[in-house]
């Protein structure tokens, strides 16, 4: 019998492990609709402790936390600023405009990092034929620039440039976890640069479902009717709530496993000729391969050949993600797969 394949193409593929679905088994629930479960309730306010923030809402995806996030701070006809690699810029089904209305202004981040001025001269108010741009949307860790973890100081003056235009900040932490034990800043630090932030459970932490979207207790109102709304009132969900809060409160720590993986994993595949690591050698869990004159798309097939998955994200780019389910010999195997597909 073979092994199961090594599954790299996200840290979303996770399988609750033992102790996540005894939780869901053992999970006291209510209808959540009506506020009644007790297990969402004992979840949101641990996030909302974590973040320092005065509540929070439990969300199926971290796409509806964001999305919702837009709706209340902007009207139909405004402006969103957000990097131009932004994961609801580029991943999120256009859903600034479908959803809540508004015109995405993508500005140029390297590494997750913003050009101050540009910033500021993009948050404008309304005027002549100008739309405002009432919200600024960062994102720690960066997805697609590598995983990379966007320090502090930089998100701090980021929000005194829009507390001057007279701007929201909302934050995309769908992977903040990783970025906190990459930094060993403290979540409620990351998230006191912004005025809304939105956290994922079923990425680094490994729980099967669920996001959160966390704030001042008139937002979370408000973000309870638009999540309703987008058809995301949700019933006992405490049993989706129980793994998720466990997850929160038991494998944060673990994370940094994950980052010394991705980083031996990047090592070995910028030893082998003929790949590049564009963003350099990890900070967390996103490895970006380049195979400069290779296709990317064969290379991945191969690799499924081998007993790999990874995900192609341009013409001659592969990126891969180390989580809970990818130990030190599901490593080797991938080094040894790249070797043998680019031997071939």
């Amino acid at each position: 019998m073979l092994p199961a394949p090594v599954d790299l193409r996200s840290d979303t593929v996770t399988r609750p492990t033992a102790a996540l679905r005894q939780a869901m088994l053992d999970a006291e629930v209510g209808d959540d609709v009506y506020g009644e479960d007790p297990t969402v309730r004992r979840l949101e306010a641990e996030t909302a402790r974590l973040l320092g923030k005065e509540d929070a809402l439990f969300m199926p995806t971290g796409c509806m936390g964001n999305q919702v996030a837009v709706r209340l701070w902007t009207h139909p006809g405004e402006e969103v600023a957000l990097g131009h690699q932004a994961h609801s810029f580029d991943w999120e089904l256009a859903g600034l405009a479908a959803l809540a209305g508004v015109q995405a202004r993508p500005l140029h981040t390297e590494r997750g990092v913003f050009r101050v001025d540009e910033v500021r001269a993009a948050l404008r108010p309304a005027g002549g034929f100008r739309p405002a741009c009432r919200l600024l949307m960062v994102e720690n860790t960066h997805n697609f620039q590598g995983g990379a973890v966007v320090p502090l100081q930089h998100l701090q003056e980021l929000r005194k440039v829009a507390l001057e235009r007279g701007a929201r900040v909302h934050l995309d932490g769908a992977r903040l976890w990783n970025a906190c034990a990459a930094s060993g800043v403290a979540p409620a630090a990351y998230a006191g640069t912004a005025d809304s932030v939105m956290v994922c459970y079923s990425k680094g932490l490994g729980a099967p479902v669920g996001s959160a979207l966390a704030g001042d207790r008139a937002l979370v109102a408000r973000a309870r009717e638009a999540r309703k709304l987008l058809g995301g009132g949700m019933r006992q969900v405490g049993v989706l709530a129980a793994p998720a809060l466990l997850a929160l409160q038991s494998h944060r720590d673990r994370l940094v496993e994950d980052h010394a993986r991705a980083r031996r994993l990047a090592e070995g595949l910028c030893r082998l000729p003929g790949l590049e690591l564009p963003f350099g050698l990890p900070e967390t869990n996103i490895v970006f391969v380049r195979v400069p004159g290779r296709d990317a798309q064969a290379l991945k097939a191969a690799l499924v050949l081998q007993g790999v998955l990874v995900g192609a994200t341009g013409p001659d780019t592969l990126r891969l993600l180390t989580h809970l389910d990818v130990d030190d010999a599901g490593v080797a195997r991938v080094l040894a797969a790249f070797q043998r597909v680019l031997a071939a």
